[in-house]
């Protein structure tokens, strides 16, 4: 049996309740934090457990189009960070997507390995055309996985968010179904 929620290096899957410490120690970390562009201040326990069983109980409709899902590498079978899809316009056909790893787990092919995944269920299964994301100017790692990934620089918003004493831009980012179709092409289910 294959699943279309796994990959080369990691596994897709639904949040579970149990997730809760692995998310609090990623939210530990300010500098990653800060890569995202919202530094937390500290959260109790009760609220880690009450989000991830929040998330782990919802429902999620064969239809829905706005998802969270937790990234679980392969080789060591743990949780190494989450991503989802957010800001979804049925009408023109695009989404925008979000991912978070914790730092330990950079640099390993999980989040190219991830967002493909997604990606291929957004593009080839539920129908849609474009995919959107986002980067602060600042998080050079993020901006090289867009271009490295395929995304196409699409504009910047100036002087768009405040961190740590002052102003960044936002680096936009766009990738159609038809140019992920020809990176990523879809193995055959008919061979």
């Amino acid at each position: 049996m294959t699943s279309m929620w796994t990959g080369q290096r990691v596994r897709l899957r639904g949040i579970e309740p149990e997730d809760w410490e692995k998310f609090r120690e990623f939210n530990a970390d300010s500098d990653i934090q800060r890569k995202g562009f919202v530094v937390f201040p500290p959260r109790s326990d009760e609220v880690y457990k009450a989000r991830a069983k929040e998330r782990a109980e919802t429902e999620q409709e064969a239809d829905d189009c706005e998802f969270w899902l937790a990234i679980e590498s392969l080789d060591e079978g743990v949780l190494v960070g989450s991503l989802g899809t957010h800001h979804v316009d049925i009408r023109a056909g695009r989404f925008e997507y979000g991912i978070g790893l914790g730092g330990q787990y950079h640099r390993r092919g999980y989040a190219s390995d991830a967002v493909r995944l997604l990606l291929a269920f957004m593009f080839r299964e539920r129908r849609f055309h474009k995919c959107e994301a986002g980067a602060w100017s600042f998080n050079a790692a993020s901006i090289a996985f867009h271009l490295g990934f395929g995304f196409k620089e699409e504009g910047r918003l100036r002087d768009h968010d405040f961190a740590d004493g002052r102003y960044y831009d936002e680096v936009l980012f766009g990738m159609t179904a038809e140019e992920f179709a020809k990176l990523y092409p879809a193995p055959s289910i008919l061979a």
